[in-house]
């Protein structure tokens, strides 16, 4: 119960029903070394619904101009796993979990599968608690930065098109140069060259990381 009324502090919430939120910090792990019969993953799953809807929203809200491709991709860089460990990393939510002996020695509360799933987890108990007009403020307060930053994001190809095309005539080509390691863990080669001499190299585990890569590469030589 200790860890409970901890946490509602953290987030500045009190559950109404606190038995929500201590399913909501229950990994598999703890469930089953407890012989409990229930975790968080039910949660996680309404939790990513209720994420992607509140985000989608705001996006479809402020940024009017942009088509759709673009806001799906803002969406799932917001939303991705990525983001929300960076989101429950701000609230401790790792310590606030309960989970089995073995997972926790093996480093489970810093483990961002582990600590995202519980984030999504938490917005569901929220929400089945008190609603939507108490988990969207929140779920907005930590989306709106990370939008900006993803809104106002370049690539490195889309810099270095930017960069060449300062002078006419300019052309940029990216040339794979090959590929290694078995089916599962391929790593890709690429080569950009600009007016037919390269200038970048770079490598990755798919093609467009690899361009990107070798675009950096590019972009760090030209001193951009």
């Amino acid at each position: 119960m200790e860890n409970i009324q901890a946490f509602e502090k953290v987030i500045g919430y009190t559950f109404k029903n606190k038995e929500l939120l201590r399913i909501a910090l229950t990994h598999s792990s703890y469930a089953n070394e407890n012989k409990l019969p229930r975790d968080n993953e039910r949660l996680e799953f309404l939790g990513d619904s209720v994420l992607g809807f509140v985000t989608a929203e705001y996006l479809f809200s402020e940024y009017k101009s942009r088509p759709e491709g673009e806001l799906t991709k803002l969406r799932a860089a917001v939303v991705c796993e990525k983001s929300l460990f960076k989101f429950g990393e701000k609230i401790s939510l790792g310590d606030y979990i309960y989970m089995g002996k073995g997972e926790e020695n093996s480093g489970g509360r810093n483990r961002p599968s582990i600590v995202s799933d519980a984030f999504e987890a938490v917005i569901a108990a929220m929400y089945i608690d008190g609603g939507i007009e108490i988990v969207k403020p929140y779920i907005l307060s930590f989306i709106t930065e990370a939008v900006k930053r993803e809104a106002n994001f370049k690539d490195n190809k889309s810099l270095l098109q930017e960069e060449i095309q300062k002078s006419k005539g300019n052309t940029i080509f990216y040339e794979e140069l090959g590929e290694s390691g078995p089916d599962h863990e391929k790593v890709f080669r690429f080569a950009v060259k600009i007016n037919g001499e390269v200038v970048g190299m770079g490598e990755g585990r798919s093609k467009k990381e690899a361009e990107q890569a070798a675009a950096g590469a590019a972009l760090e030589a030209l001193g951009v």
